[in-house]
């Protein structure tokens, strides 16, 4: 398929980070400056996570208000309108914007404020993903997400781990993913993506519907077969894992391996401005490097959809707006 044709199909993304996704103007227009690229994204010379990591302090800091909240949330459905994207979970860490004049509960409403109004204007149908950070206590996560459970359903559909996984492995937060799961909030996981298997089966174990990335699990048969019995959905994010050194190279990617063991693959851009990525380059970029064909993009649509923490009823609506273009 085109670039062009690509952009036109209506698509399903699942894991886009809020924070590194913020277009360039909104940026710009929050710090009353010009901002230069290289203050934003990395290419694929980038060396490590933590040198990908360092871009996201300067849009953090657009977060600290209601009206950067608000603004983001309206920003991210303009981009992702640009291409067609139908139906997103935008993902951020409300603990990284709570501060003395905002509480988790003002930091989400701000976002949905902003969220909701770009649903109005562009038609991109959304939910959030409250991210629990790995560097913070058990006690700070629980809190955040007994108060986002409050949302569920409401603009919210689930919880996710995000943040220093080597550094942090699964096995310290499986007492709080539990005690999510008992609170009937839906949660995806980061997991798999710095090499360790052990943290998917961890993730798999406390009841995941989802991975992050999920790399790890290469050429690990007996533990694709453990996510695939599990129905479990794995987000992959290619040029980012490129960056990152997730993968050292091309050859190296699973994204093949995993769509041919029929894992419930979705493909996703994880940070569209620090990886300087959208949907549908992603989707070239598969197309371009392992052999991914136009069955294969419908079938991680139907994926992505068939995973999402969504309603039943917007399932149907978007899987029948896809089918129709396909």
């Amino acid at each position: 398929m085109t670039a062009e044709e690509l952009k036109k199909l209506p698509k399903v993304e699942l894991h886009c980070h809020l924070d590194g996704s913020l277009s360039r103007e909104f940026l710009e227009q929050m710090l009353r400056r010009q901002v230069k690229e290289e203050e934003l994204s990395v290419g694929m010379e980038c060396q490590s996570l933590e040198e990908y990591l360092e871009k996201f302090d300067l849009p953090c800091s657009c977060l600290q208000t209601e009206e950067g909240l608000e603004g983001a949330g309206y920003d991210i459905l303009h981009t992702m309108n640009l291409e067609n994207v139908c139906y997103s979970e935008i993902r951020f860490a409300p603990l990284l914007s709570v501060n003395e004049k905002l509480s988790t509960e003002k930091v989400l409403e701000a976002l949905l404020r902003g969220l909701e109004k770009g649903k109005r204007d562009f038609g991109v149908e959304y939910n959030v993903i409250t991210c629990a950070m790995r560097h913070h206590s058990q006690e700070e996560n629980m809190k955040m997400i007994r108060a986002s459970r409050e949302f569920l359903g409401e603009g919210v559909c689930g919880a996710d781990l995000a943040g220093a996984e080597a550094q942090y492995p699964m096995a310290q937060f499986m007492e709080l993913f539990q005690q999510t799961k008992k609170l009937g909030m839906p949660f995806t996981l980061h997991a798999g993506e710095c090499g360790s298997v052990q943290n998917i089966v961890d993730a798999v174990e406390v009841g995941a519907g989802r991975i992050g990335h999920g790399i790890a699990m290469r050429e690990n048969l007996q533990v694709q077969r453990m996510v695939g019995k599990a129905g479990v959905g794995v987000e992959m994010c290619p040029i980012s894992n490129l960056q990152t050194k997730a993968v050292k190279s091309l050859e190296e990617y699973p994204v093949r391996e995993f769509l041919n063991r029929g894992l419930l693959v979705s493909v996703n851009t994880d940070n569209r401005t620090v990886s300087r990525t959208s949907l549908t380059g992603e989707l070239e970029f598969l197309q371009k490097n392992w052999d991914v064909r136009e069955e294969d993009i419908f079938q991680m649509m139907k994926n992505g959809i068939a995973t999402a923490f969504a309603d039943d009823s917007v399932k149907d609506r978007i899987y029948r707006r896809i089918v129709k273009e396909f």
